[in-house]
C-alpha cells in the first residue's frame, strides 16, 4: 500500500553529476561530517576534526575492516602498539635515515614543494604555472626532508630524549612478532592486524583528507613461508579489492596497478596499488606489498633478538611478509565520492549519498509527520527507543517532512519511518527507501524485524 503522498520514484530523474572535491568538502561541512581543525584560530594546514556523522562513518569503516580481517578469520589476530616507540625501532627500519622527500623552497613566494612533484604543484604567484616556470621563480636546490615528527620524552631535552611519533603502524607489529608467535600460538601463514593513528610531516598535504599529516591507518602484516609469498601476495590483492566492491564502491571506479621495479621500495619484490578514480584522478586507495623478510631481519640485527619461526620438526626460517595497508581517510573520501549523487525529484533538486547501508552513519530515521501532535510524537519516540538499542538511528522532528527527508538523504540514511495519521488509526508506519524513493506501509510492531532484514539484504548502488 502506498504511503503518504504516494511514491515519488516515478518522478525522479537522474542527472549527469560531476563529482568535484569542492562538492564533497561542501557536503561534509554542511552536514557535519568534517570540519577544519582549530578553525576559530585560523586553522592548521590540512588538519581536520570529525563531526558526529563523520565519527559514525569512520566507526563503520573501521569495524567492517576489522570484521573482514580479524573477526571472520582464524589466521589473523589483533594488536594495538604504542604510538611512541623506542627510537631504535626507527633506526632499524630505516626511517631515521631514509624516510625523506626531496624539498625545495621558492624564495619569491616563500612556498615549499616536493622536488619530485613539481608537475602537480602550482606557482604561488602564478597558479597557471608550475614552480620554476614563471620568470620570477627562484627555487633552491633540493634537500632531503625527514617526514617523521620529532618529540622529546622525559623532563630533559637532549639527544637521549629524542623520540618520534610513528609514521606507520607496521613497525609496532614487527617488533611484537615473537610475542604473538608464542602467546597466540600461531604459525605461518598468519597475520597481525592493527588500527591506529600515524603521523607524517608531509611537505605538500592537501586535497581535503586525501593527504594529511595525522591519519588513521589500518594495516595487516601477513607472515608466510618464503615459498608461498607470491601466492599470498596475489590472494590479498584480490581479497582487498573485493572488499571495496562488497561495500558498494563501483568496480568501474577501481583498478589494480602493479608498481614497476623503479617505483618499488628496495625491499619489495612486488607492490600493487588498489586505485580509485578520485576527483583528482586515479590515485592510491590501498597498497598491497610483498615486503620479503626485510623488516624481521632488520629488527633481528639491531635488537639481537631472533625474529624467526621454528617448527616442531626443527624447521627454521624468517617469514616473508605480505602487507595490505590503507588509511581510513582515503576510504572515507572514496566512499563519499562514490556515493554522491544528484537528481531532480518533482522539479526539485535532490542531493543524496547512496552509501551501502552497512557503511551509512545512520541506519534509519524516525519522523513524526506533525511534530506538534503529541500522539504521533509518543509513537515515534517509542519506535526510536526500540530501534536505537540495536542500531544507530535518528529521531528528527525539525521542520517540514520534505526537508527532513532531504537532510537524511544528504547523510546517506537508507530508510525513514514516518509516523502519521494512519499510524494512530491502525498502528502502521510508512517506510521510505532512500535510493528508489519507494514507500510502503508496515505494522509498527514489525519495523524492528523489517529493518534487521533490510540491512542484511544484498545492495548494489543505483549509480552502477
Amino acid at each position: 500500500m502506498a504511503g503518504i503522498g504516494g511514491s515519488l520514484a516515478r518522478y525522479a530523474q537522474r542527472v549527469a553529476v560531476d563529482v568535484t572535491m569542492d562538492k564533497i568538502v561542501s557536503l561534509s561541512r554542511r552536514r557535519g561530517f568534517v570540519f577544519p581543525s582549530s578553525e576559530i584560530y585560523g586553522g592548521l594546514g590540512s588538519t581536520y576534526d570529525y563531526g558526529h556523522y563523520g565519527v559514525l562513518l569512520k566507526n563503520n569503516i573501521r569495524s567492517l575492516w576489522f570484521e573482514a580481517m580479524v573477526q571472520e578469520r582464524d589466521d589473523i589476530v589483533a594488536l594495538d602498539s604504542a604510538i611512541i616507540l623506542n627510537p631504535k625501532v626507527w633506526e632499524a627500519s630505516g626511517h631515521v635515515s631514509g624516510f625523506t622527500d626531496p624539498l625545495i623552497d621558492c624564495r619569491t613566494c616563500k612556498l615549499r614543494f616536493r622536488a619530485d612533484q613539481l608537475e602537480q604543484s602550482h606557482c604561488g604567484r602564478k597558479p597557471s604555472k608550475h614552480p620554476g616556470e614563471w620568470k620570477e621563480c627562484d627555487l633552491t636546490e633540493a634537500r632531503q626532508f625527514n617526514l617523521m615528527f620529532q618529540t622529546q620524552v622525559g623532563a630533559l631535552e637532549d639527544e637521549s630524549s629524542t623520540a618520534y611519533l610513528r609514521p606507520e603502524t607496521a613497525q609496532g607489529i614487527f617488533i611484537n612478532f615473537k610475542n604473538v608467535l608464542q602467546l597466540a600460538r600461531r604459525k605461518p601463514p598468519f597475520g597481525i592486524a592493527q588500527i591506529g593513528k600515524s603521523f607524517r610531516n608531509e611537505i605538500t598535504p592537501g586535497n581535503f583528507l586525501f593527504r594529511v599529516r595525522e591519519f588513521e591507518q589500518m594495516e595487516m602484516e601477513y607472515f608466510v613461508p618464503p615459498a608461498e609469498a607470491e601466492r599470498w601476495y596475489r590472494y590479498w590483492i584480490d581479497e582487498r579489492f573485493n572488499w571495496y566492491v562488497k561495500y558498494g564502491v563501483r568496480e568501474s571506479q577501481l583498478r589494480k596497478r602493479e608498481h614497476s621495479a623503479e617505483e618499488r621500495s628496495h625491499y619489495s619484490s612486488g607492490t600493487t596499488d588498489i586505485e580509485y578514480l578520485y576527483p583528482i584522478g586515479w590515485s592510491e586507495l590501498e597498497g598491497v606489498a610483498n615486503r620479503g623478510d626485510f623488516d624481521l631481519k632488520q629488527h633481528t640485527e639491531h635488537s639481537g633478538t631472533k625474529l624467526e619461526f621454528v617448527g616442531d620438526d626443527g624447521e627454521r626460517y624468517t617469514p616473508y611478509v605480505i602487507e595490505p595497508a590503507v588509511s581510513i581517510e582515503r576510504i572515507f573520501v572514496a566512499m563519499l565520492v562514490d556515493a554522491y549523487d544528484e537528481e531532480v525529484v518533482a522539479d526539485r533538486d535532490r542531493t543524496v549519498l547512496r552509501l551501502h547501508p552497512a557503511i551509512a552513519p545512520v541506519k534509519a530515521a524516525i519522523l513524526p509527520l506533525i511534530p506538534r501532535n503529541g500522539d504521533m510524537v509518543e509513537k515515534a519516540r517509542g519506535l526510536y527507543d526500540e530501534l536505537r538499542k540495536r542500531h544507530i538511528v535518528e529521531y528528527d522532528d525539525g521542520g517540514q517532512i520534505g526537508r527532513r527527508y532531504r537532510r537524511q538523504d544528504e547523510i546517506g540514511t537508507p530508510f525513514a519511518f514516518t509516523i502519521d495519521d494512519h499510524t494512530l488509526d491502525d498502528d502502521t508506519v510508512t517506510v521510505r527507501d532512500r535510493d528508489s524513493l519507494a514507500q510502503e506501509r508496515l505494522p509498527i510492531g514489525a519495523v524492528r524485524a523489517w529493518l534487521e532484514e533490510a540491512l542484511e539484504r544484498p545492495w548494489r548502488t543505483p549509480k552502477a
